[in-house]
């Protein structure tokens, strides 16, 4: 059975009412309580609200598992 993947979704904002998707992995570290992330997909295409950028956040997440799940299932 593969690892599980330690993945988070967070919502920027980077502009007034630019709301941005970014999935972020964590990676091993050296640091004893502190957990590092990297990030590995992030919109291309702001939202105009927090709400449906999480939305659209949490449907990249699930078509990332999704994929990973298909990629397991066939051997590919």
């Amino acid at each position: 059975m593969p690892a599980l993947r330690d993945i988070a979704l967070t919502v920027e904002e980077r502009g007034q009412n630019q709301f941005f998707w970014v999935l972020l992995e964590a990676f091993n570290s050296d640091a004893v309580e502190t957990i590092h992330y990297q990030r590995i997909h992030t919109a291309s295409v702001a939202q105009t609200s927090y709400s449906s950028a999480l939305v659209m956040g949490a449907n990249a997440l699930r078509r990332l598992v999704d994929s990973n799940s298909t990629r397991l299932d066939t051997g590919f």
